[in-house]
């Protein structure tokens, strides 16, 4: 009887993955019809009776890079009626403060200020560096734009045209520009596969997804949350900004432009490290992360398919695991393709080896993330709690 009882146990965990496994290949498909309909229309042009509202633009800077001074200067050559530039800078010494000034030299007719320090108000230092932006923000639409994101000059249009009455918040969903070398090839194989085929799902049904590199808000919906700095408990401060406005009814959405990321530096390592530290503040956010997004992962997923077709029907695993392989590979291509919207900057040869390097690193990344909670971020150390709340851990001083 016990030998009965263990026998169905098996059939249906074997069920369960072969009905997960069916209903990935759903989620491949809607990322890619979803982008294909969604990403890289054209904005239409709004009657001059019905002119744009002004937007409040919060630029934190920290550093430079070869990249950022053609990257700060896409803000200034925006095509958009009513706009300000608020720059948000560590402290006088930062090398950003020079470029910031050159280009507010260049273009005088643009909006735009300087806040030097920032206001601690919280364990994030982003939120802690824009705090006085966000306080002289004159305009009810405000942004919040990392430095290492480039835009094209309707991209505020577009993201303007997606706020209907009822949406609280835009984002963009992140992608990557052409950039030479493997490390930005392997850059944009994951933000244009793996990262792309999630967010484009989840905006679809409506999940919140929001990314805080390129982000417009309605300023009225985070004062009425207690403002910026109520979030400043939290690294993942996106997260739980669209969170807010989600709770108070307001939608959320993607517009459809990506967010432009052009940092001047692109190194596998630090890659690999971005991806570890979203992957800790996932689990720490979502703790079902810990079962579902390793199994959602090719490898995994193929293994545990292979086994569960051969238990149901006694079809070869091997055979069952390489066309698995096989067909994921050439939807990531098509979805890849979908998010580009033009030639890849890389030949196929690239792409398999950045494909199979990302997918083949997955689950030792994740791992890494699951059992080393804590942060390094900018100049400090984090240790994540359940929820999302984080404590700054001081380094230790040596006798």
């Amino acid at each position: 009887m016990s030998h009965q009882y263990l026998e169905f146990f098996w059939f249906v965990v074997a069920a369960a993955l072969f009905i997960f496994w069916i209903g990935y290949w759903l989620v491949h498909i809607l990322a890619i019809v979803y982008g294909k309909w969604k990403l890289h229309r054209k904005s239409c042009k709004q009657p001059k009776e019905t002119p744009y509202p002004a937007v409040s633009i919060l630029k934190p800077l920290t550093g430079v890079d070869v990249n950022l001074f053609s990257n700060l200067e896409t803000f200034f050559t925006m095509q958009y009626p009513v706009y300000e530039l608020l720059f948000c800078i560590g402290d006088e010494s930062d090398p950003s403060l020079m470029l910031v000034k050159k280009l507010m030299e260049k273009y005088p007719n643009i909006d735009a200020r300087i806040f030097i320090g920032g206001e601690k108000v919280g364990i994030n230092p982003k939120i802690n560096n824009i705090q006085l932006g966000y306080a002289s923000a004159k305009y009810e639409l405000f942004m919040i734009s990392d430095s290492g994101i480039r835009m094209k000059e309707d991209t505020l249009i577009d993201m303007v045209e997606h706020m209907k009455e009822d949406v609280g918040l835009i984002h963009q969903m992140p992608f990557v520009c052409d950039r030479e070398g493997f490390p930005a090839t392997l850059e944009k194989i994951y933000f244009g596969t793996a990262h792309a085929r999630i967010y484009l799902a989840a905006d679809f049904v409506g999940v919140n997804c929001a990314t805080g590199m390129s982000a417009l808000m309605r300023k009225s919906l985070i004062d009425d949350a207690g403002g910026l700095k109520a979030f400043g408990c939290y690294l993942a401060e996106d997260f739980f900004l669209a969170k807010a406005i989600k709770d108070r009814g307001w939608k959320i959405g993607i517009c459809s432009q990506p967010a432009w990321q052009n940092s001047g530096i692109c190194h596998i390592p630090t890659f690999q490290e971005r991806i570890i530290r979203w992957a800790k503040l996932r689990i720490a956010m979502v703790p079902s992360t810990i079962i579902f997004e390793p199994v959602s992962e090719c490898m995994m997923l193929g293994a545990l398919a292979a086994w569960s077709i051969y238990w149901l029907f006694e079809w070869d695993p091997l055979a069952v695991g390489l066309l698995h392989i096989l067909a994921w590979f050439m939807l990531d291509w098509i979805l890849l393709s979908v998010v580009q919207d033009g030639p890849l900057p890389f030949s196929k040869f690239d792409f398999v080896l950045g494909w199979f390097l990302r997918e083949l690193t997955a689950p030792f990344l994740f791992l890494n993330a699951l059992f080393r909670p804590t942060i390094r971020w900018k100049a400090g150390i984090y240790r994540l709690k359940w929820g999302g709340v984080v404590e700054e851990l001081k380094p230790k001083v040596k006798p």
